[in-house]
Order: structure tokens, then sequence, then C-alpha cells
């Protein structure tokens, strides 16, 4: 059953653009085109806790850091600055790191599993993806690049979860070991790429591609020890579409969850990766589960029950075959850029209200 928990009136001057839960989802976080963050105390009164200043543009996005290293929050913009803010208490923040090298609008901010350490993604309208890694001894932050990552610009950036399959899942594994670090970034190019750290940089693995359009949000759905691996991609093209792959990660399917009546602009897992929540350019946001039989049904707000979409099931991915349909050529990408406003528009980011982090307190069934 789903339920409504909670209202807030943000008081936000503009257009909000992103709503985060922290880990606990006690503390929201909000962003809008007033240039501000704002933090609320997620089931109490709906005044703002704290209110952090220092981007000079509207914030995208927002991420907040695993609780181990204390209460950090990240925010992204359209002034091409990346900042990370502490708190002692939730009404007491101040800025503890600020990332300015990149050239255009910072979309997508999003903070790797603990294992890894406090490590930051960054994705660019400049077609770039930052990776900051923080030595949390001495305070301080080392950034490296991925250049060139997506044609026009990247929209958004994802971690892959830390932990290879648990034991109990499968018997062929001895041990829980820490898994390669990996990204999922989603570009103006219309393609969807996974990333892999390669000792001192990071390497391309692999090239999805079935959206005709740019893809506006990715997610990599959290591990609940199955040997497997889900992503979830978000496009203008209308379609959310959900890949899978074995737990080596070297092949993937692709599925289509749902095409929607206008555009999609962002998509949040629950904390146990069984629900998917979808919002877009239709102004609702609907919640998807998948059955025992691969398909994914729509859970009905009012009642709990499940509605089934129909859409094909899962279908081999063909790289070639796709590569012919879907690969833009440069005029393309010229009247696409022409007739779409970029990733760092108001207007793009508008429909952004983030279902960011769904926890399990929010949904049951």
């Amino acid at each position: 059953m789903v339920s409504l928990l909670q209202e807030i009136d943000t008081e936000h001057e503009d257009m909000v653009h992103h709503a985060a839960l922290d880990f606990y989802g006690l503390l929201l976080a909000t962003c809008s085109s007033d240039g501000s963050v704002r933090i609320f105390h997620s089931r109490k009164n709906n005044k703002a806790l704290a209110e952090l200043k220092g981007h000079q543009g509207p914030v995208w996005q927002v991420a907040w850091a695993h609780p181990k290293f204390g209460n950090i929050l990240a925010s992204c913009s359209y002034d091409r600055k990346v900042i990370v803010w502490k708190s002692t208490t939730p009404r007491d923040w101040s800025k503890l790191y600020e990332y300015s090298n990149h050239d255009s609008s910072v979309n997508s901010v999003d903070f790797a599993p603990s294992e890894y350490g406090l490590v930051l993604a960054c994705a660019s309208s400049d077609g770039s993806i930052s990776v900051l890694t923080c030595n949390t001894e001495y305070g301080v932050w080392d950034a490296k690049k991925i250049p060139n990552a997506h044609t026009i610009g990247v929209n958004a950036i994802s971690w892959c979860p830390a932990q290879t399959p648990d034991p109990a899942f499968d018997q062929r594994v001895t041990s829980r070991s820490t898994a390669v670090k990996r990204l999922v970034s989603g570009g103006c190019d219309n393609l969807v790429k996974i990333w892999r750290e390669d000792n001192d940089r990071w390497v391309e693995e692999q090239r999805l591609e079935a959206h005709s359009d740019w893809v506006r949000d990715v997610a990599w759905a959290p591990s609940i020890g199955l040997p497997r691996s889900q992503i979830a991609t978000a496009s203008q093209d209308r379609h959310v579409i959900v890949w899978s792959s074995n737990a080596d990660l070297t092949q993937w399917t692709s599925t289509v969850l749902h095409t929607f009546d206008d555009a999609v602009w962002s998509i949040s897992w629950s904390t146990t990766g069984n629900i998917l929540a979808v919002t877009g350019g239709d102004n609702n946001v609907t919640l998807w589960k998948e059955n025992t039989e691969g398909q994914w049904i729509r859970i009905n707000y009012e009642s709990g029950t499940a509605i089934q979409s129909k859409q094909p099931p899962h279908h081999p991915h063909s790289h070639a075959q796709q590569q012919q349909q879907q690969q833009p050529t440069p005029q393309q990408l010229q009247q696409q850029a022409a007739s779409h406003p970029g990733p760092s528009s108001d207007s793009e980011h508008s429909s952004n209200l983030s279902n960011s982090n769904l926890s399990n307190s929010q949904l049951s069934n």
C-alpha cells in the first residue's frame, strides 16, 4: 500500500528541481532555481531547519553521503560548481569543499557506496564526468576526469553497488568482497554508458543503445544479494527502460517498462531495489514493481493494487542493430540541440521534483 506521509511547503522563491532524503529518511534536502538548498525534518513541522547559500545560479540536484562520514550533502548548479556541505547539527551547516573545474552546468551528483570512501561523481553539460575523492584523514580532495564522456553533455550519473552477490544466493562465492568501481551515465547523445575504474583511470566498459532521444536520468538498482544487476534509464523519448545483466555484467538485456505521455525526467529505486518511482512532464509520480514473470506493473496509489503494463518482456540487446537504428548523425544532434532546451535550462529541470530517495518507511506492500 502506498500512503502520503507528509506535505512540505519549501518556501523556495523559484522552481524546485530536486529533493532527496538522507540515509535514515529523516532529513530532506531540496534545491531550487533561487540558488539555495534547504534542509527539512521529513516528519515534523514544515519549517526549514537550514538554508544553504553558495551557488550563483539554479541548483539542479542534491545528494547525501553515507552517515558514517557525518551529515554531508553535495549540490550542483548551473554556475558550474559543486559544493560539498557538512553539518554539526541539522541547523548548522558549513561549506566543506567547492569544486569548480567544469566548463558548463553541472547537472548531476551522486556519492559512491560507502565501501569506497567519501567519493562523489559529477556529470556536466561540458561532456565530462568528474570523480572527486576525499582523504578524510587530512581533508584533502583529489579529482579525476572522464573527458568527452557524452557528446553535447552528460545529464545523469549513478554508482554501481559495491557488493558482489551474497553467498546465501550463490554457493560459488566463498566470501563477500568489494567489487570494482563502476558508474553508469546518460547523455545528450541518446546513450547510456557504463564506466569501470581501471588502475588510475576510468574506461568505457559498455555502451547501451535503445533510446531515441536525450537520456535524462539513470539509476543503478541497489544490490539485494541476487546474482544480477539492474539499471533504469529515463529519456526525452518518453520511455523508461530497465536493463538487466548477469553477475559478471558482460551482457545486458533491455525491457521497456512503459511508454509515457510526456518526456521522463527522473527515476529512483526504493532502498530494497524492488520498486521504481518515475516522474515526468505529465506532472505525475508513478510507482512500478516487477512481478515473478519479469513484467513491470504499476502500483495504484489509491488502493495499493498493481496494474500490469502492456509492454513486451525482456529481449536480447543487439548492439549492431541498435547502433544502425539509433546512432544519430552530427546533423541530427545539431537539430536536437536547437529544438530541445539544454540540460541546464530551467524548463528542463522544472519537472525533476524528485522522488529521489525512496525509503522503506515510505513504501510498503
